[in-house]
C-alpha cells in the first residue's frame, strides 16, 4: 500500500455519494506497500479502505474483488468489498479504477509467537478450501510467466554473480516448476500473505488483507510465500524451525498435504523466494514516483533464496508429525 494518486476529501466525499455510508468523519492515506494508493475512511457507517489501483486494468478487478466477496461470504476472515447503489463492486476515482473494502481491526506483528503461526497456517488452508469452488479463473500475474519475462528485463542492472543466480534459479523452476503446474493441487491463493497482510487482536487473528497480487496457482506456492516470511532469521534466511512446523501442522490439519507436494516442498520454497526477489529487483530498475512509498530491500530474498539452494533439500515428510 502506498499513495500514487492523491485524492482530496471533496473528490472523495463526491465519489462516495455513490454509496450509503453517510459522512466522512476521517480520511488518510496510507504508507505501507508499493503497487496501489490506499486510504483509510471512516464513515458513519464504519471504517474502510479505499484502493485506487495503479496497475491493474477494471477487466482485471473483478477476480481480486469477487473472490474477497466469496470468501468472506464463507467465513474467511477477510475484507469484503462494498457494493454502490448499482451494485458495482469498483469504480473510477481520479482515472483509476477505484474500490472500497471493510477495514480489519487488528494490526500486525513484527515476531510472530508459534501459535499466531499456527493460527496463519490453520486460516490459510480454510481459505484454499473455501476458494476451491470460486468460479472466476485467473493466473498468478506474478508466477511463472511473469518471470520469464522479467528476468531479461533485470538481469542486466546486475552484477555477474546476481545475473548468473538470477537465471541459473529460472532456468530450474522453469525445468521443474513448470510441469508441477498441472499435478499439484491449485486454485486461488493469496500470492502475498506476509506478516504484514494478516491482522491480530492481540494474540488473536484477525484477517487477511490485501488480495492484489491473487490469482490461481499451487496452494504450495502460497503457503512457501507465507513460510519465507513468517518463519526465518532476518540475519541468515535459514528457518526458524519451531514457527514453521506450528505453520505447516496447523495447514495440514485441516488440509492435508499430498505426496507430490512433500516432494516438491524444497523446490516451491526455491521458488516463492525467487518471486520476490525478482520483483524487488523489478521495482528498484523501475522507480516509481508517489508520495509515501516505501520501496522494498531485495537483498533478504537473495539471501533466502540462496540459503534455500545450498542448505535446503528435505521433503515435508522430514517434518516432525
Amino acid at each position: 500500500m502506498a499513495v500514487f494518486t492523491p485524492v482530496e476529501r471533496g473528490e472523495l466525499e463526491r465519489w462516495l455519494t455513490r454509496f450509503e455510508l453517510g459522512q466522512v468523519f476521517d480520511f488518510r492515506g496510507i504508507s505501507a506497500g508499493i503497487e496501489n494508493s490506499n486510504f483509510f475512511v471512516t464513515t458513519e457507517s464504519g471504517a474502510y479502505v479505499l484502493t485506487l489501483f495503479e496497475r491493474l486494468s477494471s477487466a482485471e478487478l473483478p477476480f481480486y474483488l469477487e473472490l474477497m466477496r466469496h470468501l468472506a461470504t464463507r467465513g474467511i476472515p477477510c475484507p469484503a468489498p462494498i457494493a454502490a447503489r448499482n451494485q458495482s463492486l469498483y469504480g473510477e476515482l481520479n482515472g483509476k479504477p477505484a474500490a472500497l473494502v471493510t477495514r480489519l481491526e487488528g494490526a500486525w506483528v513484527t515476531d510472530p509467537t508459534e501459535a499466531q503461526c499456527a493460527q496463519a497456517g490453520h486460516t490459510m488452508a480454510q481459505m484454499h478450501l473455501a476458494g476451491a469452488d470460486f468460479p472466476i479463473e485467473q493466473p498468478n500475474l506474478r508466477g511463472l510467466e511473469w518471470w520469464r519475462k522479467t528476468v531479461p528485463e533485470v538481469a542486466p542492472t546486475l552484477d555477474d554473480a546476481r545475473r548468473r543466480l538470477l537465471e541459473d534459479e529460472l532456468a530450474v523452476q522453469l525445468q521443474h516448476l513448470a510441469p508441477l503446474q498441472n499435478t499439484l493441487p491449485r486454485g486461488p491463493i493469496h500470492a502475498d500473505l506476509f506478516r504484514d497482510n494478516a491482522l491480530f487482536v492481540g494474540e488473536q487473528l484477525g484477517g487477511f488483507i490485501d488480495f492484489y497480487f491473487a490469482g490461481c496457482d499451487l496452494w504450495l506456492f502460497d503457503v512457501a510465500v507465507s513460510i519465507n516470511d513468517w518463519c526465518v532469521k532476518a540475519d541468515s534466511g535459514s528457518l526458524i524451525p519451531s514457527r514453521a512446523h506450528a505453520f505447516l501442522k496447523a495447514y495440514s490439519k485441516t488440509r492435508a498435504f499430498t505426496d507430490g507436494e512433500r516432494l516438491a516442498w524444497p523446490l516451491v520454497l526455491r521458488a516463492a523466494a525467487f518471486r520476490f526477489w525478482l520483483s524487488r529487483l523489478w521495482d528498484l530498475a523501475r522507480p516509481r514516483a508517489a508520495h509515501m512509498l516505501v520501496p522494498h530491500d531485495p537483498t533478504p530474498f537473495e539471501r533466502i533464496l540462496r540459503e534455500r539452494r545450498d542448505h535446503y533439500q528435505e521433503p515435508l515428510y522430514a517434518l516432525p508429525d
